[in-house]
């Protein structure tokens, strides 16, 4: 009865300590689980792939907060190149329809009869153009420049009394009566 009492509990003892070591295995290899998921979130996050001020590697409390604040950015990110690409979409949709409603002006002009024989060439239209960039040119030289305030306070009071489309019109207008572009009207 002896050999069957000690048999009995070699085998509790031995059947104990096979559950303590299948336990201490688990339990390591979910620390070792733990561990590796804390390296490799350290690895991703770029926050977290500098030591800390000491040398010491980053603490796990650090790298999951680290982690949450560059989540935290990268949703902040996210939101707003949504909100760029909606502008964008409606700037596109709005730069449609005004290229739908130039092509028709366009269209509407080419249509209208007797109109084809007042083309402008191309040298015209680039003599006039030159004219009046010259005469924009010839006031902008008298824009002081000896300081960058006072090249800005200058370029902004040029801008509003030379870039107005009443004071480009005279521009214009002076260029094609004054002898540039005469051949636009003899034509």
């Amino acid at each position: 009865m002896d050999d069957e009492d000690s048999d009995n509990k070699g085998s509790t003892v031995s059947y104990k300590e096979r559950r303590r070591e299948a336990h201490t295995q688990a339990e390591q290899k979910r620390r070792d689980a733990i561990k590796k998921g804390y390296d490799s979130l350290q690895d991703l996050v770029p926050t977290c792939q500098q030591t800390d001020s000491s040398g010491y590697k980053l603490s796990k409390a650090t790298v999951l907060q680290k982690s949450i604040e560059y989540i935290q950015f990268l949703h902040q990110q996210k939101k707003k190149q949504e909100e760029e690409r909606n502008a964008l979409r409606k700037e596109v949709v709005a730069l449609r329809i005004m290229q739908t409603n130039y092509e028709q002006i366009v269209k509407a002009h080419q249509n209208q009869p007797g109109q084809t024989e007042m083309r402008v060439s191309d040298e015209t239209k680039f003599q006039v153009f030159q004219s009046v960039m010259d005469q924009l040119f010839q006031s902008f030289s008298n824009i002081s420049m000896s300081n960058f305030s006072e090249l800005s306070g200058s370029v902004f009071s040029w801008i509003e009394e030379n870039c107005k489309p009443q004071v480009n019109i005279l521009f214009v207008n002076n260029t094609l009566l004054n002898g540039r572009g005469r051949e636009f009207y003899s034509d």
